[in-house]
């Protein structure tokens, strides 16, 4: 397993309060009753625990979701998980994760808290050795002396396999005063690489002329190459930011402020 990957979940977490009580076996003890009337689907529930990075109960939905073996699961805490997610999103989810409690801390009231549920998306390799889509949706179930939650109910949905694959996103939704969910934070973290780190000097020039509207006879006029030069450009820099067309590349360049 990644040692950065383990240290940025940690530093996200951190917290120096050791947990103590039956507040969390008492839990355990009731969802453990609840398990045994759940009817088989493509959904389990795990309780997290960041403090340690460990799992403590996962339902019985787990293995026949995943194909993965339960006691490992539960022995190997997070790490197993994480040994199975699809590595291209891996600093994507983590990335999630930390803006998420960002918002928590700086922006949700310390006696709100406990009324925020999150949800987030990631693919699992199964047993079956493909990546499989998943949902996850965490509430709170405790906070350390800063607020910061530290133990979660979290819900695990299989979402079906589709021809492309869903971005990141993530979201956390409040409790109303009517007692209705409210989304307070929603954001998409894209698996592509900012244009800006894909292009030449040469080619961040055609990007902006074409900005401009500037027709390809005439960026060849004004940075005193040929036509087949700034054609060639054009089409190697749809092809390394995977546009579709100019006016998407004009767009996506836009929103990451590079023109």
């Amino acid at each position: 397993m990644n040692s950065k990957i383990i240290s940025d979940y940690s530093e996200i977490f951190e917290t120096y309060q050791e947990f103590r009580g039956d507040f969390l076996e008492n839990h355990i003890e009731k969802l453990k009753e609840l398990d045994q009337y759940i009817p088989h689907s493509n959904t389990f529930f795990c309780i997290t625990n960041t403090t340690t990075r460990s799992f403590e109960y996962v339902s019985k939905n787990f293995q026949p979701c995943t194909g993965m073996n339960t006691e490992m699961m539960c022995n190997k805490g997070m790490t197993f998980w994480w040994e199975h997610m699809h590595p291209d999103e891996m600093s994507l989810w983590l990335q999630s994760l930390n803006d998420l409690m960002i918002f928590t801390m700086s922006e949700i009231d310390i006696l709100d808290r406990k009324k925020v549920s999150y949800t987030w998306n990631y693919r699992i390799k199964m047993a079956d050795g493909i990546y499989h889509p998943i949902l996850q949706h965490t509430t709170p179930m405790y906070f350390d002396e800063e607020g910061k939650p530290i133990i979660g109910l979290a819900h695990y949905s299989l979402l079906p396999i589709t021809g492309g694959h869903l971005p990141i996103r993530a979201s956390a939704k409040m409790l109303n005063d009517k007692n209705e969910y409210e989304t307070v934070f929603f954001k998409t973290y894209s698996e592509q690489k900012l244009i800006a780190e894909q292009i030449t000097f040469r080619e961040r020039d055609i990007i902006r002329l074409i900005s401009f509207g500037h027709s390809t006879e005439e960026i060849a006029d004004k940075l005193f190459i040929s036509i087949n030069t700034v054609t060639s450009h054009r089409r190697n820099i749809l092809k390394k930011t995977n546009s579709k067309n100019t006016t998407e590349l004009i767009a996506r360049s836009i929103r990451e402020g590079m023109i």
